[in-house]
Parts: structure tokens; C-alpha cells; sequence
């Protein structure tokens, strides 16, 4: 090769890429800098210009760089092609531009050392993606085009000085001028533009590019190219795996017509390793250095020319969310990074992948609709539109997705039985969201564009198609999407692999995790997935059993406290049964029970029908029973006699559950470890009911103490859900031992919405900038946060060792865990299959706090 000029060389803007030039990322873009890696390794990557960020910038406004002094790096009868170089691989960029430099002298070269059909094919590659790019003609142009070799080439130049009244540019630097001036304006177009933001790149976030000799991969012995890696892109797990396709013996260069070479031995056909045994071994070997030294699994673009491998770039292998864990726990497993960067390099938000049956992302999809994924994962079932169909179907050992206008508490056994659950309202943190991610069920909420008629038992999609009772829905919970259908599924990976990352992220974390569970098969998924105690135990899904459904509307029809009393005497040993559960699952790990919270219309019927049903099991005339719903109708009641408000005017209830508590406590301690209960008073606003209730609560701990003969110890401490109690915390808190934030209410009564009716404007309100999240789903830091703040530091002020916390939805969110972290609490409580979410959230937030991220 001739002697090279400095021009080049020297310039930090035009720079030939060896061990030593001066390449950055931030510069020259990711590609740019992946190459010099490839250089310092010594492998055998073919010459390479890169143009930075500003040379791309200047090229797009007109300014040509020294072509000469870039062209003078090249042989005089090289092909080259141009590449992107954004900072960050996974913007993207323009296509890729092959063959700069072909024209009747090289064609006419070529056709005598491979042939004419493959070097016709390689000319038309390019004279079309030139006419495309650069010349910006339609490619209908060439549809009529149907004959391929030198016929095709033909008709492809002669098309173009038609469309053109140009004849097709001969001369390498013209045609290279072109595609860089092509690329330099795609990059500063408005779509490109739009689509890199949505990727999270900057909006001036700069362009680079490679313009490197392309080897002809032909000759004498085996010649091909295509791409390898070590990894299965969708589990993982190591697999050699890409393509390769030969252009020995005249075979097409496009792989038209042509049937891969396999790149291992496989009975379909013959492999790389069998035609080609040192170069196949070579690329393993590269392939593998590049994982180690660059810390990365790779994907190896590569050319086979005469039996010899030539690296024309690596860039990281794409993946799936589960393909990510496994790889960043593999690279660590084999000290190539250190753990804690393995933790760093997993997205929680991703983690849900894991935990849940997916859609499988080859999978063909049929989507119905997209609405809101309340709760992710994917299941395929047959519609029901009740839960009492949705138990029945159960019980046949059939799938189902319960579809509902929307949920209440009285679906809950439904939801137990269904796979998942579709509505036509709500929100992130509606009743159909929290249930779902409580029990971990794929949910999908506000999906107001298909037409609900549950009592015709129709659904009715945006399409006009209309779907019935045993017709074939998948919610992906995940995306949103409503399927018709049964898509291919990939199973949940929690795995070695998964236990190995979590384990890493607890050593790391400094906020404790732990789940909200109310039944006991939710406290033992929280155990499976080591949550630290029960933040938030809803006592009031226990009263929805049909067995202690009809004992409640007893008492809410007893006319006096001893009536009342007498009528929940019956459910004491049901509960007491629950808390018994709860603890001996827990082990001794905390378990925070909230007291009794809705109000008590919502246990009684709202159909006609269903007050009958009622009032001839209590006994009563039809009549007594409608003027006590009606009587017990609230115009808010979201707001009305719930909470804390039926502890001190009905308090017969949290009598009867602090005695269940403290009876379950002695019981449970009999035979296992220490219980120590926390009892929480939710929708507290004021002292004076803390004192209330706190009195009754502290004098039947004495009675059954007295009863029992034994002692024991209890948390007492309430459910901060008002902005008067963060407002109040330093007279609130002298009377607690703990002040427990649940930021789904704070946010609705903050922010004056509904949680249940919000999902049908919110997408526009973030859409239009109004909010720039949903504040159901991540907590609103300046003013939701703000009153956080304020409750935490006066409620330390009043009582420094009060513990605080979340229990709000908010717990599992990695971005509210930064807030809570940051505030000072002490824990948070999620939803069970969102513990794994917090849990490395956590460790991150920590690793980067003590990094000075």
C-alpha cells in the first residue's frame, strides 16, 4: 500500500482510527470507539476513517471535509462503505451504505476475479440504495424491475438517468460526497429526530461516521460474511448463534435464492465450522476476547475471504430483559465485572419480564386494543363477564379472563380464579390495578375505546369485531395490548440466575423492602421472594368470603353496639384464624395489619334482586333492607364513613380485630418464632382520633393479656393518607410508633382525583404536558413529595425513632424508592411480585448514592 499522508491522521475531526487516535464516544460516536477497541486488540479490522460529531454537522450544512486526504487512507480500487456513529449504539442512525467506489471499471474487474452475476448483484445493491438515499427517488421505481444479474443492472442504471436525467455518478469521491451528505441531513430530519428522543437521546445529541475498506470476500478458498455471537439474544443462555452466508462457488451475495451456511453443524445443511474449520474457530476466539476485554457480549460483523477472517465491527448484542440478567450475572460469575456492576446494569422496570409469563417477542400479535397495563405479565383465557363465571370456569380447570366495567371488592374471589382481568375503567391504582399486581395477575385498565355490554355479554372492539362469553382473549399487561387469540408465551425465569442478582442487590440496599399481602397465599409469595414483612395487610378483603359476607351485613342491620358486638363475635375466630396464618408464614418478620377501612355500603347488595336475597336470609322485609342501603348511601363516600371514622362511631369492629390480632399473636408465638404485630389506623387527620381509638385498642390488649395470662408487645401506629395528617404529623406522631404514608389515597385527595376514574384523561394530561407522569403510578415529587417532606420531619421533630414508610403502589416504583430513600424512611411495601422491583431499585439507588451518582 502506498504511503499514507497526515492530513488525515492528524485531524481530530477526520481521523484514521489506529490504537492511538483520538476517539471518544461523546466525539466520534459508540461504533468510532467500539473499532478502535477492536484495533487495540489486534484483530483484523479493515482500514477506518471516522468523521466526529461537528465534521457530520459541518457536512450537513454544506461544508465538504479534505476528501482527498480521506481517500488518500484507501486503496485507489477499494469499496467502501459508511456507517453510523451515534454516541449511544441503541439511537440508531441512517441505514448503512455498501459498495461506495463501484462503477464499469470495478464492475467490469470483478465480473472477470467472482463472476458477473455476483459482482452485477453487488453493483445493483448499490446503485439502488444511491438512488434511494442520496438521489431521494422513490423505490417504486424499480418494482418493475424483475430481472436480476447484468439484465437487472441494466434496466437499474437506466431507470435512473430516466428519473434523474443524470447518468449515474463513476467517480468514488463524488459517490462518497453523496452518502455523507445524505446521512449528515437523515440525522437532522424531524422523524429521526422524534425517534432517537423516544430511544432517551438528547435532542442535539450529535452524529458520527465510519467510512471503512470493505473486503471483497472472494477468492480461491471459502469467502462469505455474516455475524456470530455466544449468547441465545432472547434467554441468554450460551449459544453460538447468527449467519453466514457463503459466496463461494458463485452463490449470491444478497442471500437471495441462497440457503444459509449454519454456523455450527446442523442437519439442515452444511455449517461454517465443517467448511471453514480455522475461521470458525477464529471467530469463536474473537468473539470471545471481545467479551472479555471490552465486558460485553458482542455480536461480531464479520468477512471470509480465502479461508481468513476479517472483523468489520462489533456492536452489543441486542436482548431481551431476561437475555440481560442472565448475561450481566454470567460476566460477573466469571470476573469480568465486578457484582455490583451486574446489579447496575439490569433495569427493575424490566424485572416484570421475569416474574410473568411474556408474549414471546417473535410472536405474531392481533391487536384488539391498547389500553392501560396496570399489572404485567401475559395470560390467554376465555372471556367471562362475572366472577361468579370466572369461579365456574375455575372449577372446570378452564382459563379465563374476567372482563368488568370495572372491579370491586366483590369480584376478588373472581379475580382468584380468573388468569387475568380486562376493564373498561380505571387507573394505575384503581381496584382492578392493585388486586391484579397483589395477586400477580396481567391486568388491563381504561379500555374505554372497546364498547363493554356485560349484560349482553359482549365486548366490542374498536374494529367493529365483537367477541362473547368463551371467546378467546390474551391480556398482555406488560404492553397494554388486548390479543385476540393465544400467542406464543415465554415462561417466567426465576431461576439461579435471578437468585444469584437479587442476592448481590441485598448486599447492597439500604432500605428495606416488604409486601403488602392479605390473604395468606399472598404473605407466602412475599416470602418466595424474601420481602422483609408485611408493610400493609387490607383486612377488609377477608370479610368478602361468602361465609362471613352475610355475618357482616348482620351486624351493619344491628341496631346496637351489643348487637353488634354479639353478630362479630362469629367472625373473631375466622380472623383470628387469618392472623394465625399470616404470622406463622412470616416467621417473626413484621407483619403491619390495617384495621378495617371502606365504608360499609359497599358490603351490601346494590341490585334489587340481591336485596331480596338479603332480606329473606336476615329475616327481614324487603323494605327494612332497602331504607338501610339507602340510608347508608354516601354522594362521596371515598370520602365519607370510612377508616379511622367507623373506629370511633362503630367501634365493635376494631375491637374485634385488635382481640383477633392479640389472640393470633399468642397463638402464633406458641410454636414458632416471636410476633410482635403492628396495628395501623388508616385515614387518620387529627390527634384526637389516635387517642380514641389507641384507648380501646390498649385496653383490650390488657384484657386479653389478663385472659391469657401472658404478655406481649404490639406496634401501634397509623396510615398517613390525609394531607392534614402530614400537615399535623408533630401532634400525631407522640402517640405511634410508626407513621406509614399510603400515597394512593394521599395522591387522589393532593391532587383532587379520582384513582379510579383518572385513566381516562390522564394519557392526554401526560401527553400534553399537564403532568409528566401519571402521579398514580410514580409519585409526584414536587407536590405529593413535598407533603412527604413535611410529615417525616415533623413527625422525627415530635418523635425521632418513629419509623417511617410507604404502602402506597408507590413502594415498587424504582422512581418513588429514590424519594423515599432520599427522605429518610425506613422501608417500603409494594405488591408482592413487585418486591424483586424495589429490591434491586434499592441496591441501585445505594450503589449509585455511594459512587456520587
Amino acid at each position: 500500500m502506498k504511503p499514507k499522508g497526515a492530513a488525515v491522521q492528524n485531524n481530530p475531526h477526520t481521523t484514521l482510527i489506529t490504537s492511538t487516535a483520538p476517539v471518544a464516544p461523546h466525539t466520534h460516536g459508540g461504533r468510532a470507539k467500539c473499532l478502535q477497541r477492536l484495533v487495540r486488540l489486534e484483530m483484523p479490522v479493515p482500514r477506518t476513517v471516522a468523521l466526529s460529531f461537528d465534521a457530520v454537522q459541518r457536512i450537513a450544512e454544506g461544508q465538504i471535509p479534505d476528501l482527498a486526504a480521506i481517500l488518500e487512507q484507501f486503496e485507489p480500487t477499494a469499496l467502501l462503505c459508511v456507517r453510523p456513529s451515534s454516541e449511544d449504539p441503541d439511537w440508531g442512525g441512517p441505514g448503512a451504505v455498501l459498495n461506495i467506489g463501484m462503477n464499469e471499471a470495478r464492475f467490469a474487474e470483478l465480473s472477470n476475479s467472482m463472476g458477473d452475476e455476483l459482482a452485477a448483484a453487488m453493483y445493483l445493491r448499490f446503485v439502488q440504495s444511491y438512488a434511494i438515499h442520496v438521489a431521494r427517488l422513490d423505490a417504486d421505481v424499480f418494482d418493475e424491475i424483475d430481472e436480476d444479474g447484468v439484465a437487472g443492472l441494466k434496466r437499474t442504471l437506466h431507470a435512473y438517468e430516466d428519473e434523474t436525467d443524470e447518468v449515474f455518478p463513476e467517480d468514488r469521491g463524488e459517490q462518497l460526497i453523496g452518502v455523507l451528505r445524505s446521512m449528515a441531513r437523515a440525522w437532522d430530519g424531524t422523524s429521526a429526530r422524534l425517534l432517537r428522543q423516544a430511544k432517551g437521546a438528547p435532542a442535539d445529541a450529535g452524529l458520527g461516521l465510519v467510512i471503512q475498506e470493505m473486503i471483497p470476500g472472494v477468492g480461491q478458498g471459502e469467502c462469505g460474511s455474516g455475524v456470530l455471537q455466544l449468547v441465545d439474544p432472547t434467554t441468554g443462555m450460551p449459544q453460538i448463534t447468527g449467519r453466514y452466508l457463503s459466496q463461494s462457488q458463485g452463490r449470491d451475495a444478497l442471500g437471495e435464492d441462497v440457503s444459509a451456511l449454519y454456523l455450527e453443524k446442523d442437519p439442515r445443511g452444511p455449517s461454517l465450522e465443517e467448511v471453514a474449520p480455522n475461521a470458525f474457530a477464529d471467530l469463536k476466539s474473537q468473539a470471545a476476547l471481545m467479551r472479555e476485554k471490552l465486558r460485553e457480549e458482542m455480536q461480531v460483523e464479520f468477512v471470509i475471504q480465502n479461508g481468513n477472517v476479517h472483523i468489520l465491527d462489533g456492536v452489543r448484542v441486542q436482548r431481551t430483559s431476561r437475555a440481560a440478567m442472565r448475561i450481566a450475572v454470567r460476566l460477573a460469575e466469571d470476573g469480568i465485572i465486578p457484582p455490583q456492576e451486574a446489579v447496575m446494569r439490569v433495569d427493575p422496570h424490566a424485572l416484570n419480564e421475569l416474574l410473568h409469563r411474556q408474549v414471546h417477542p417473535e410472536a405474531e400479535r392481533d391487536v384488539l386494543t391498547t389500553a392501560i397495563g396496570a399489572s404485567p405479565g401475559a395470560s390467554t383465557g376465555k372471556i367471562v363477564f362475572t366472577a361468579a363465571e370466572a369461579q365456574a370456569s375455575a372449577a372446570r380447570g378452564e382459563a379465563c379472563v374476567l372482563v368488568r366495567r370495572e372491579t370491586s371488592p366483590e369480584d376478588v374471589r373472581g379475580m382468584h380464579a380468573a388468569v387475568a382481568v380486562l376493564t373498561e375503567k380505571g387507573g394505575m391504582t384503581s381496584h382492578a390495578a392493585v388486586i391484579g399486581r397483589g395477586l400477580g395477575l396481567p391486568c388491563i385498565v381504561g379500555a374505554s375505546e372497546m364498547r363493554f355490554q356485560t349484560k349482553k355479554k359482549m365486548l366490542t372492539t374498536p374494529d367493529g369485531r365483537v367477541f362473547k362469553t368463551g371467546d378467546v382473549l390474551t391480556i398482555d399487561g406488560s404492553s397494554g395490548q388486548v390479543l385476540a387469540g393465544q400467542p406464543e408465551m415465554l415462561e417466567a425465569a426465576l431461576d439461579d440466575c435471578f437468585q444469584t442478582l437479587m442476592g448481590w442487590a441485598d448486599a447492597e440496599r439500604d432500605i428495606e423492602i416488604r409486601a403488602n399481602a392479605d390473604t395468606p397465599a399472598d404473605a407466602q409469595t412475599a416470602r418466595n421472594f424474601q420481602a422483609q414483612g408485611i408493610g400493609l395487610c387490607r383486612t377488609e378483603h377477608m370479610f368478602f368470603d361468602p361465609g362471613r359476607l352475610i355475618v357482616m351485613r348482620e351486624m351493619i342491620f344491628a341496631q346496637t353496639s351489643s348487637g353488634r358486638a354479639a353478630v362479630l363475635e362469629r367472625l373473631l375466630p375466622m380472623q383470628r384464624d387469618d392472623f394465625v396464618q399470616l404470622f406463622r408464614i412470616m416467621e417473626g418478620q413484621p407483619v403491619c395489619i390495617r384495621l378495617f377501612d371502606p365504608p360499609l355500603h359497599e358490603f351490601l347488595p346494590t341490585t334489587r334482586g340481591g336485596q331480596r336475597e338479603l332480606a329473606e336470609a336476615l329475616d327481614l322485609p324487603v323494605s327494612d333492607v332497602e331504607r338501610r342501603v339507602s340510608a347508608m348511601t354516601e354522594y362521596n363516600p371515598m370520602l365519607g364513613l370510612r377508616g379511622v371514622r367507623l373506629g370511633v362511631t362503630v367501634p365493635e369492629i376494631y375491637d374485634m380485630q385488635a382481640r383477633a390480632i392479640f389472640e393470633a399473636t399468642l397463638e402464633a408465638r406458641k410454636n414458632g418464632a416471636p410476633v410482635v404485630p403492628e396495628v395501623m389506623i388508616p385515614l387518620v387527620s387529627a390527634k384526637r382520633e389516635v387517642e380514641l381509638v389507641k384507648s380501646r385498642i390498649d385496653s383490650v390488649a390488657a384484657a386479653v393479656a389478663a385472659e391469657k395470662g401472658q404478655e406481649f408487645e404490639y406496634r401501634l401506629g397509623v396510615m398517613v393518607e390525609t394531607p392534614r395528617a402530614c400537615l399535623r404529623a408533630e401532634e400525631i406522631a407522640p402517640n405511634t410508633a410508626f407513621l406509614s404514608f399510603g400515597t394512593n389515597d394521599l395522591t387522589q385527595m393532593t391532587y383532587g382525583l379520582s384513582r379510579d376514574d383518572a385513566g381516562r384523561f390522564m394519557s392526554a394530561y401526560v401527553r400534553r404536558g399537564v403532568f409528566t407522569e401519571d402521579p398514580f403510578h410514580v409519585l409526584d415529587a414536587d407536590g405529593v413529595g413535598e407533603l412527604l417532606k413535611l410529615g417525616s420531619e415533623r413527625g422525627r421533630a415530635a418523635q425521632p425513632d418513629v419509623t417511617l414508610s410507604v404502602c402506597g403502589e408507590h413502594g415498587g416504583n424504582p422512581e418513588s424508592i429514590a424519594i423515599c430513600r432520599d427522605l429518610g424512611f425506613d422501608y417500603v411495601s409494594c405488591s408482592p411480585f413487585r418486591v424483586p422491583v424495589a429490591r434491586l431499585a434499592a441496591a441501585q439507588l445505594a450503589i449509585s448514592s455511594r459512587l456520587g451518582g
